[in-house]
């Protein structure tokens, strides 16, 4: 029986890494500090999850759920900073490409710590679903 909450998990984690490998490595956009920060939570969750989804491991989540949660703080700072002009004085980085920039801006909204934002929330509730279902 497939784990869907596991499966569902692990296929965003991969979506969000080849995504971001996508903008850096295709499009040429160089990643920001915080940018770093995030692909260094989101890119092991795609080995774990994936070994997890193996074996059926459905206490994965006691690893995953602090990754995701810091991941999910991470990017909401991120997004902060390019969306609220005041938060900028708040800023982590101080070298190379700025945190506020923004590459890409889809429907004015949507931007690249968002689309991270969004696969650190989903991947928090499909853990949230295993602790759940214990």
């Amino acid at each position: 029986m497939v784990n869907k909450p596991l499966f569902f998990a692990w296929i965003v984690s991969i979506i969000a890494m080849v995504g971001s490998l996508f903008f850096s490595e295709h499009m040429g956009f160089v990643p920001c500090t915080l940018c770093w920060y995030q692909r260094i939570l989101m890119y092991p969750l795609v080995i774990f999850l994936g070994i997890a989804f193996y074996r059926n491991d459905r206490d994965i989540y006691k690893y995953i759920l602090p990754i995701s949660i810091f991941g999910l703080v991470m990017s909401s700072y991120h997004y902060a900073l390019q969306k609220i002009p005041s938060m900028q004085e708040f800023s982590a980085c101080t070298n190379g490409v700025p945190c506020s920039g923004q590459y890409i801006n889809w429907f004015g909204f949507v931007t690249i710590p968002f689309l991270a934002l969004i696969a650190f929330i989903f991947i928090t509730i499909m853990m949230l679903l295993l602790w759940k279902r214990k």
